[in-house]
C-alpha cells in the first residue's frame, strides 16, 4: 500500500491543488512533475539518468506536436480576430434566426464545435457564452448551454489532439481509437441538443417546434464524427462534424419554420455580410480543412512524402524505450501555420501584424507550455517507472473484470482535475491500457477502454472548475454565486451521462 501511495501521490496533489486549493495549474503541474520525479528514483528504484531521459521524452511529445498544434490553432483564432473575420463570422450565425432557441444551437452546439475542432482550451465555452449573453440570453444559462455542447466534440479539439496523443501513447491506430469514442459518444451527442433547449427555455415546453432541429443537428454531428474518424482519423472529426450541423441547423429551420413567439429574441439590426467579406472571413479555416485534406491518409501520394520528412531519436535510455520520431512536414501545427499565414497575405494583412499577433499568442500562452510538459512529463515519468502500472494493478485487483464499468469515471476525474482532455489522455491513456491488459483484454477491447478514458473527459470538463471559471469570465459575473450555480446545474447532466458511459463501456467490452 505504501509503493501505491507514492504512485498515486502526483494525481493526488492535483486533485488537492486544482480542486481544493484552486491553484492555477501551471503552477500546480510542476509540483506533480517534482513529485514524480522524486518518487521514481526514491521508491521504484528507477535510475536517475533513466528518469532523466523519461523527462526529455516527454518535454519533446509535449514540444513536437502538441504544443506545435496548440500553439498554431490559437494564433488562427487570434489573427481572425485581428483581422475582423470573426466579428463577420459572428453577424453571419446571428442572422440565420430571431428564436433563440435555433441561435443557442447554432452558436453553442455547431460554432462551438468547431472553435473547439479548431482551436480548443477553452474557446468553445468563452466566445459562445459571451456571443449568447450579449444578445440578451440569460448569462448563466448562456455558460451552461455551452458547457453542455462542448461534451460532443472535446475529445476531437484543436485538430484531434487529444486522440493523436493518446494513440501515441498505446502505439494503436488513431483511427480506430477515433472511432470507438465516436461510438461512444453518440447516444449522448443526440441527446445533447434537446437538453441544452430544455436549459434555455425554462423546461421540457421549450422543446415544443424544436424537434425537428433538435434531431438534425445531433444526428449530423453524430454522423459526420463517426464517419471522418472511420475514414481519416480524429484531425478533423470535430471540425466536420460542426461544419455538418451548422448546415444541417440552418436546413432544417428552413424546412421547418420556428415561430414562437414566446422565444423571439429583441435584438438589433444586423449589418449586411457581402459574399467577399464572408469569404475572407472563412478562408483560414476553409485553407487549414483542404490543406489537412490533402495531407491525410486520403491523399497518400503526398501523405507518404511529407511523412518522409522526419527524424528518429532514441530520448529515452531505459528498457521499453523506443526511437521518437519528429515529423517536420506531416503534422497538423505546420499546416495549420502554413494555411493561416497564405490566408493572411491572401487578406492583405502587414507580415508585422502578423508576427505581433503571433508573439502575443505565444506570451498569452506562457502558463499552457508549462501545463502541458509538466502533465506529458509527469506521464511519462510514472510510465517509465512502473507508477501507473502499480496503480492499474491495485485498480484491477479492487474491480476485477468489471474494471470497463468505471473506466469512463476513472477518464471523468481526469477531466474535472484538468479541465483539459488532451491532460487527461496524457495522465491517464496508460494507467487505463495496463489496467484493461490485467483483465486479460485484446486488442480491441484495450482500444475501447482506452477512448472510454477520452469520454470519461468529456463528461468530467462538465464540472471541472476551470471550464466553470472560463464561462463566467467570459460573462463578466466571475465571482457572483454563478460558479457554484453552474456546478449544480451540470452536476445533474453530469451524473447521468457517466452512468450512461459507463453501462456503454461496460457492454460494449463484452462484444468486443
Amino acid at each position: 500500500m505504501t509503493l501505491l501511495f507514492f504512485a498515486i501521490l502526483p494525481i493526488l496533489w492535483l486533485i488537492l491543488a486544482l480542486s481544493g486549493l484552486k491553484m492555477a495549474a501551471w503552477k500546480a503541474c510542476p509540483v506533480a512533475l517534482l513529485l514524480s520525479l522524486i518518487a521514481s528514483v526514491m521508491n521504484f528504484g528507477m535510475p536517475a539518468d533513466y528518469m532523466a531521459s523519461a523527462f526529455l521524452e516527454g518535454t519533446a511529445l509535449a514540444c513536437w506536436p502538441i504544443l506545435l498544434i496548440i500553439t498554431a490553432t490559437i494564433y488562427t483564432y487570434h489573427l481572425s480576430v485581428h483581422t475582423g473575420g470573426m466579428e463577420i463570422i459572428k453577424a453571419m450565425l446571428n442572422s440565420v434566426s430571431s428564436d433563440y432557441r435555433v441561435l443557442i444551437l447554432l452558436i453553442a452546439f455547431g460554432f462551438g464545435g468547431f472553435l473547439e475542432g479548431m482551436a480548443g482550451f477553452g474557446t468553445a465555452v468563452a466566445i459562445p457564452a459571451s456571443m449568447l449573453a450579449g444578445m440578451g440570453i440569460n448569462p448563466v444559462s448562456s455558460v451552461a448551454v455551452c458547457l453542455v455542447a462542448n461534451f460532443v466534440p472535446s475529445a476531437y479539439g484543436s485538430i484531434g489532439i487529444p486522440l493523436v496523443t493518446l494513440s501515441g501513447i498505446m502505439g494503436t491506430d488513431s483511427a480506430q481509437l477515433a472511432t470507438y469514442v465516436a461510438l461512444q459518444l453518440s447516444i449522448l451527442g443526440l441527446f445533447c441538443p434537446f437538453l441544452m433547449v430544455v436549459i434555455a427555455g425554462g423546461g421540457v415546453k421549450a422543446l415544443h417546434g424544436m424537434i425537428p432541429v433538435c434531431l438534425a443537428a445531433g444526428l449530423s454531428y453524430v454522423l459526420a464524427q463517426l464517419g471522418v474518424s472511420y475514414f481519416m482519423g480524429p484531425e478533423l472529426a470535430g471540425v466536420a462534424g460542426a461544419l455538418c450541423t451548422m448546415g444541417a441547423i440552418i436546413g432544417a429551420v428552413k424546412l421547418f419554420p420556428v415561430r414562437d413567439p414566446a422565444y423571439v429574441l429583441a435584438r438589433e439590426e444586423i449589418a449586411t455580410v457581402s459574399g467577399k467579406q464572408a469569404f475572407m472571413a472563412w478562408l483560414p479555416y476553409v485553407l487549414i480543412f483542404i490543406l489537412l485534406l490533402l495531407t491525410s491518409r486520403l491523399v497518400p501520394t503526398i501523405y507518404e512524402s511529407i511523412t518522409q520528412v522526419r527524424t528518429s531519436v532514441l530520448i529515452y535510455r531505459g528498457e521499453g524505450g523506443m526511437p521518437y520520431t519528429f515529423h517536420w512536414l506531416a503534422t497538423p501545427g505546420m499546416v495549420i501555420f502554413f494555411a493561416t499565414f497564405v490566408s493572411g497575405f491572401i487578406q492583405k494583412t502587414p507580415l508585422g501584424d502578423m508576427i505581433s499577433v503571433l508573439r502575443k499568442t505565444m506570451v498569452s500562452l506562457r502558463p499552457t507550455f508549462i501545463t502541458i510538459i509538466s502533465i506529458i512529463a509527469t506521464a511519462k515519468v510514472m510510465g517509465y517507472s512502473g507508477m501507473t502500472t502499480t496503480i492499474a494493478d491495485h485498480t484491477v485487483a479492487a474491480t476485477g473484470l468489471m474494471y470497463p464499468a468505471i473506466a469512463a469515471f476513472i477518464g471523468s476525474v481526469g477531466g474535472f482535475i484538468t479541465g483539459s482532455a488532451t491532460s487527461t489522455c496524457i495522465l491517464l491513456g496508460k494507467l487505463q491500457m495496463d489496467a484493461a491488459i490485467a483483465i486479460g483484454a485484446p486488442l480491441n477491447t484495450q482500444i475501447w477502454i482506452a477512448a472510454a478514458n477520452a469520454t470519461g473527459a468529456c463528461a468530467g470538463k462538465l464540472i471541472a472548475p476551470q471550464s466553470i471559471a472560463i464561462g463566467v469570465a467570459a460573462i463578466g459575473v466571475a465571482g457572483r454565486g454563478s460558479e457554484s450555480h453552474l456546478l449544480a446545474l451540470t452536476m445533474k447532466v453530469y451524473l447521468p451521462f457517466i452512468v450512461v458511459l459507463g453501462m456503454m463501456v461496460y457492454v460494449g467490452s463484452s462484444l468486443l
